[in-house]
């Protein structure tokens, strides 16, 4: 039996590059995959998955995602912008807020009472390096809205511990190797393998409750 056989696992974000890795390895690990993605147009998902079109920004559009039960949930959604803090208006402050935390915030409140109520579940948001080392020199407010995902993923696992629901935050500590980081013209040999990163995934949605893995580093060498 492969490591995720029979579960059924949310994946957010579907529709980017390192979601689509990410559910390559999950179909690889038998699990059975429900792809939420803001339009809903998705190029080659298997016959039995699930495809949710959804705005997670949007409370009322992510509270559609409370009707599908789910034994996990990856958060993949996300946005980066470089700035310095003393340039940062308002606007940046929203749009990276809205995409990298309250997509998870609303995420997580929709499909966490259907977990309570089966008494487990897993949740795997993805931070970011600068916010693990509590720094990111241009990128302030990624950085702060990257550690607000860490912070809360970390406090509702405190919370939650007793119940069989537990969170995971993944740290990928460096650019992912994407079409659009090479375009930017970052080397491949300095980025993360997003299959590096989406085995990361899988070993933790494969742990039991004994073998939690509260955060997981992944370092590009």
């Amino acid at each position: 039996m492969t490591a995720l056989q029979g579960r059924t696992i949310m994946l957010t974000g579907a529709g980017g590059a390192i979601a689509a890795v990410i559910a390559q390895e999950l179909r690889a690990a038998g699990a059975r995959l429900v792809l939420v993605e803001r339009e809903g147009h998705l190029r080659d998902p298997q016959a039995d998955e699930t495809i949710i079109a959804a705005d997670l920004s949007d409370a009322q559009e992510a509270a559609k995602l409370a009707e599908h039960p789910v034994d996990a949930v990856v958060h993949t959604v996300g946005g980066f912008s470089m700035q310095k803090g003393q340039d940062a208006a308002p606007a940046d402050l929203d749009r990276m807020f809205h995409t990298n935390f309250n997509t998870l915030f609303h995420t997580i409140r929709a499909v966490l009472p259907g977990m309570l109520e089966r008494g487990h579940g897993r949740i795997v948001g993805i931070s970011a390096g600068q916010a693990a080392r509590g720094a990111g020199p241009g990128a302030a407010l990624y950085t702060a809205s990257k550690a607000a995902v860490a912070s809360y993923l970390k406090s509702l696992d405190a919370e939650l511990k007793e119940s069989g629901v537990r969170t995971t935050v993944l740290y990928p500590m460096g650019g992912v190797d994407t079409s659009r980081n090479r375009d930017d013209g970052m080397k491949p040999e300095n980025m993360i393998d997003p299959v590096d990163l989406a085995q990361g995934v899988v070993y933790v949605l494969g742990r039991s409750q004994r073998g939690h893995v509260d955060e997981l580093r992944v370092n590009p060498r």
